[in-house]
């Protein structure tokens, strides 16, 4: 199954967080906080939302920081997805 976002609609895949602090100090599961990074898995085509033009300024494969409480999590095959509107990414890694 492919997800195929519309808008300015993105699918995230997070990134794995960090088992252990830089200290070495190994963290349970409960006290891990959810990530913030993530690849881009699929990029809707922009087009006018709300009266402005949209384009798109991120590409599948990219890692990109977004914000902390935005999107919708879904699970498809196992998988686990957070699909964002593009103004709620913050920067891209590189």
């Amino acid at each position: 199954m492919k997800l195929v976002p519309l808008f300015d609609k993105v699918v995230l895949k997070q990134l794995v967080a960090e088992e252990t602090t830089k200290s070495g100090i190994v963290l349970p599961g409960a006290a891990k906080e959810k990530p913030q990074q993530a690849e881009v898995i699929a990029v809707g085509p922009g087009g006018v939302i709300d009266g402005k033009e949209v384009t798109m300024q991120v590409k599948a494969g990219d890692k990109v920081i977004y914000s902390k409480y935005s999107g919708t999590e879904v699970e498809i095959e196992d998988e686990k997805y957070v699909i964002v509107k593009q103004n709620d990414i913050l920067a891209v890694v590189e």
